[in-house]
């Protein structure tokens, strides 16, 4: 982000005031500010000034003043902290938009920056890898614990006082306790015999249709038609002894198990969010460290020590209706706002002191350049939103909430197996509660939830609506009072810094847009 990329965006949201062409050319412009928004206005800008270098937008402040200066000695560092400081204690709010920097490939600057790059990327990426295999694991437990789940449903169904039910859950327990164990057995397993042993033909059959040894008896008299004989009955009783106990210990176990892995996976869960923490500040200091900004600029020469810094700040102060207006409240709040830019073109040289410690000889050219604006609230808001949007799309910035994001796609399952049982409770009795009145005020809670959720939305540029006769005389004040501080702030400076300044304001500032209006 630049800080021509701020005056678009400003320009943008009032064109009226400060779009520097009027007429046909105005209107052109609020349509197509109507139909491409904000971020549609801050793209047209960038690819008009890739075509053509020399490209500058028609926007157009309250105030604006300029301070350049070369010198040897002079450094961005105590001069921007000095500005930001002075407007603080003043009361106003400030915050940085603007912080690119680009050093040529032959400085030592470049190679030094570059080291802190390099380390902040190896330590970030380490963390990343040890990030995605404990992602890998939480994916295993979540597919073993829906493993249990659905095994643990079959025993559920076992001890049903539904007759229906418990057949079905003893019929799919017997079927595993055939394919998982007693199909170890080789040739003596009940599938071998019974495709495979002449005289065992009713073995599978008998052994899923009896619950206990008092079913194979049945099955084996003539009362119940000599189902099976004296060999299959031999077999299916320690069989059908052996599948109970088998039944029985492999509940316990599974519970067990599928309590372990839930917590188990909690502290996976845990253990990512760690991570994560640890890694937000690498991969954060790596993007920020980034050179970015001075696109094609001629004054970068690769052999050249030279390094360019550009920082903007943005400042804010609420200003109140007149007090001839009585006890009107504004539905909004209006801004004196100024936008500071300051850019810096030098070298930064390193240097051995007589202790033997190194360090950076700073020294060239220093550009400040000073605005002043009058804006409501939303406006503001909506400046801030469109920039740091369009700032995200512009940078290669990589995500730090990879971990959160993954978990993100399965919180579903991660909500069904560690919600607490106190929660399920309260859930399972909310939804059983069938009393009208509750119900009610659930339906009023919804929707004080919804009405939140809208709150929250962006404000789209369509939606301001225009200023009342005390919001117009609230912005015109807005816009003095920017003005008048703005010039301050400038020859405040100046003279603090023995520089030459006007015994008088100068009269650059806009009257049209300082003006009361009229009734």
């Amino acid at each position: 982000m630049s800080a021509e990329e701020v005056k678009v965006a400003i320009t943008a949201v009032n064109p009226e005031m400060y779009y520097s062409k009027g007429g046909s050319d105005l209107s052109k412009f609020k349509k197509l500010v109507d139909s491409e928004g904000v971020e549609g206005i801050l793209k047209k800008y960038k690819e008009d000034k890739q075509k053509d270098g020399g490209y500058t937008f028609p926007a157009n402040s309250i105030a604006n003043y300029k301070i350049h200066f070369d010198s040897q000695q002079s450094q961005l560092e105590p001069i921007y902290y000095w500005l930001l400081d002075f407007v603080q204690d003043a009361g106003w709010t400030m915050e940085k938009l603007t912080d690119n920097f680009v050093s040529s490939p032959g400085s030592g600057h470049f190679s030094e920056m570059g080291q802190k790059v390099a380390l902040m990327q190896d330590k970030g990426i380490k963390i990343l890898a040890d990030v995605n295999t404990v992602i890998k694991s939480v994916l295993n437990l979540i597919y073993d614990l829906k493993e249990f789940e659905i095994r643990l449903e079959h025993y559920d169904d076992a001890k049903s006082k539904d007759p229906k039910k418990r057949e079905s859950g003893i019929l799919a327990l017997k079927q595993i306790w055939l394919d998982n164990v007693d199909m170890k057995r080789g040739r003596g397993a009940i599938h071998q015999l019974a495709t495979m042993e002449m005289g065992y033909t009713t073995l599978r059959e008998a052994f899923m249709v009896a619950n206990n040894q008092k079913d194979l008896e049945n099955m084996k008299s003539e009362k119940g038609g000599a189902v099976i004989n004296d060999q299959v009955y031999r077999i299916l009783v320690p069989r059908l002894s052996e599948f109970l106990k088998w039944m029985d210990y492999s509940e316990k176990e599974m519970r067990k198990r599928f309590s372990i892995e839930k917590s188990y996976l909690k502290s996976q869960i845990e253990t990512i969010k760690l991570y994560s923490s640890w890694m937000k500040p690498y991969l954060k200091a790596a993007e920020e460290l980034r050179q970015k900004g001075f696109d094609g600029n001629a004054a970068l020469v690769n052999a050249f020590s030279t390094s360019m810094f550009e920082l903007t700040l943005f400042g804010k102060k609420e200003v109140k209706p007149d007090p001839k207006f009585g006890d009107y409240k504004l539905k909004r709040k209006y801004y004196q706002c100024i936008v500071i830019n300051l850019k810096y073109r030098g070298h930064v040289s390193q240097r051995v002191t007589q202790k033997g410690d190194y360090g950076f000889a700073m020294g060239g050219r220093v550009d400040m350049d000073f605005d002043a604006y009058s804006l409501n609230e939303e406006e503001v808001k909506i400046i801030m939103d469109k920039l740091k949007n369009q700032d995200a799309l512009d940078s290669l910035k990589f995500s730090g909430d990879v971990a959160a994001e993954a978990l993100e796609e399965l919180r579903e399952d991660l909500e069904h197996f560690l919600e607490k049982k106190e929660d399920k409770e309260e859930k399972k009795k909310a939804e059983d509660d069938i009393n009208p009145f509750t119900a009610l005020f659930g339906l009023f809670k919804k929707k004080e939830k919804k009405s939140d959720g809208k709150k929250k939305n962006i404000i789209d540029i369509k939606n301001v609506k225009k200023d009342n006769f005390v919001e117009k005389s609230v912005r015109a004040d807005a816009a003095l009072a920017a003005s008048d501080w703005l010039y301050n702030v400038y020859d405040i400076y100046k003279k603090a810094h023995g520089m030459a300044s006007s015994a008088e304001p100068f009269e650059n500032a806009d009257e049209e847009k300082t003006k009361e209006p009229n009734v």
